[in-house]
């Protein structure tokens, strides 16, 4: 009996220790809970995305595409005629226009047009899908560069300004937004009143037109400008697009597009900072011809001071120009008036050298007089026997003398006259012509004070009739 009741007391005893011990581990492993239970919930949430189409986008538009099935490194239709691609512009503005560096900085919408079979893709709806440049490296586009650019970009900010739209038949519309800096060939025989004609030219780096075929899409329509574009120093007068072909010796023939527009220059600028400038120093010059010529130091420094202007004007626009070899409309206008004012100089040179020839001489000729005045007081006072002080007495006594010498002379050589007039036969035209300037130099003050800006005025009608 007491064994069967011991081992009726051990059954129940295991019987109620076995839930205990299958939950010991689950309650000593509680990581093991949690890890099971984040593996459903994905697994649940995997289900929920495997039902949802929508979710998986990049897989489907590239299945839509076709883009995995075609390789994209071949122009479309590839071995045919050239594949036809359209160009439009829309001109944003004109940055800058540098005539040291002969070169202009645009900014625009370049899009292109052409058609490509191989993105085509059903629709019932037909429309369009537009990506941005993540799609651009895995398709065709054409490889359109900017002949004679110095420097461009693509804007990326915030991200690349780029767009591509496909529609369901294959178009393409491929639109990028660029910034260049290329070069514009000026001529400045006629500044600054000239007209500057400058062109940005498009082409096709490695398809020649056997293989593409480069047009404007909408003909002259195909470039559109902005109303408000306006520069500082020009005035566009027009847009105008037109094409052409272009031949490499090594490559071949390329089609070639062309962006002309022409700048005319505004004058107002350089009026007040050139022009205005050198006629006041001109006209400032001719004050000299009113100042009295025993002024020298005032003359003097007036003249120096307007060439030293002029020279400065000259310099300053020649600082912003381009170095070429020929003479520009504002060369021919400044030298001459620096000239105008040179001459100003020379002029008071000439008239100061004049006057002190003729004081020399004035000077030389009373010293003469009074010597003779002396030699006539002594020969009298030998004669009388006295001293004459007074000047009445001196001049009486120096007439009776000379008219006593003049009376002997004219017995012994005959009339003084006759000699006179033989030495002026021998005098030339050219002494007669000095001597006059010599004794009346002031008279050259008096003819440049109409002379100078009479001629000054003609040069100016003559210049503003030529280049305007």
């Amino acid at each position: 009996m007491l064994l069967a009741f011991q081992l009726v007391s051990f059954a129940y005893i295991w019987i109620t220790s076995m839930p205990n011990a299958s939950a010991a581990p689950v309650a000593q492993n509680p990581h093991q809970q949690c890890s099971s239970s984040m593996e459903q919930a994905r697994g649940s949430r995997q289900n929920k995305w495997k039902g949802d189409s929508t979710k998986v986008w990049r897989p489907k538009h590239k299945q839509l595409l076709h883009i995995e099935e075609h390789d994209f490194a071949m122009r479309p239709g590839f071995g045919g005629s050239p594949v036809p691609v359209g160009i439009d512009v829309q001109v944003e503005s004109i940055d800058s226009i540098s005539e040291v560096n002969m070169d202009f900085t645009m900014t625009f919408y370049l899009r292109h047009y052409w058609k490509d079979e191989r993105l085509s893709f059903p629709s019932r709806t037909n429309k369009s899908m537009t990506f941005d440049h993540r799609l651009i490296k895995k398709i065709w586009v054409p490889d359109v560069f900017f002949v004679h650019s110095k420097r461009s970009f693509i804007h990326d900010t915030t991200v690349e300004n780029i767009m591509l739209r496909v529609h369901p038949d294959g178009n393409v519309l491929f639109s990028l937004r660029i910034t260049v800096s290329a070069m514009c060939f000026m001529d400045f025989t006629r500044f600054p009143l000239d007209t500057q004609n400058c062109s940005l030219e498009l082409e096709s780096y490695a398809y020649s037109e056997e293989d593409l075929m480069l047009y404007w899409k909408h003909g002259n329509k195909s470039l559109n400008t902005e109303e408000h574009i306006s520069l500082s120093q020009f005035f566009v007068e027009e847009f105008s697009a037109s094409s052409g072909l272009a031949f490499y010796s090594s490559t071949g023939w390329y089609y070639r597009l062309f962006i002309n527009f022409v700048l005319r220059r505004h004058i107002f600028f350089f009026v007040l900072q050139t022009y205005f400038p050198a006629m006041l120093m001109v006209m400032l010059s001719w004050v000299s011809f009113w100042i009295d010529r025993r002024a020298v130091p005032a003359r003097v420094s007036l003249g120096i001071t307007t060439v030293l202007t002029m020279s400065t004007i000259v310099t300053g626009v020649s600082a912003s120009m381009p170095q070429v070899s020929y003479i520009k409309a504002v060369d021919v206008y400044l030298w001459v008036s620096s000239l105008f004012v040179f001459l100003s100089v020379i002029e008071y040179a000439a008239v100061n050298y004049l006057t002190t020839v003729e004081e020399r001489k004035l000077f030389k000729k009373k010293g003469k007089i009074s010597g003779m005045y002396n030699i006539d007081a002594v020969q009298a006072m030998a004669f009388d026997g006295c001293y004459h002080d007074s000047e009445t007495d001196m001049d009486q006594t120096s007439f009776s003398l000379h008219s006593e010498e003049d009376s002997m002379r004219g017995r012994c050589t005959g009339s003084p006259s006759t000699d006179s007039s033989r030495i002026k036969r021998r005098k030339s035209l050219g002494g007669h012509v000095g001597q006059i300037i010599l004794e009346n130099n002031h008279v050259i003050d008096t003819y440049c004070r109409i002379l100078f800006p009479i001629v000054y005025i003609l040069f100016n009608l003559f210049y503003w009739g030529i280049y305007m």
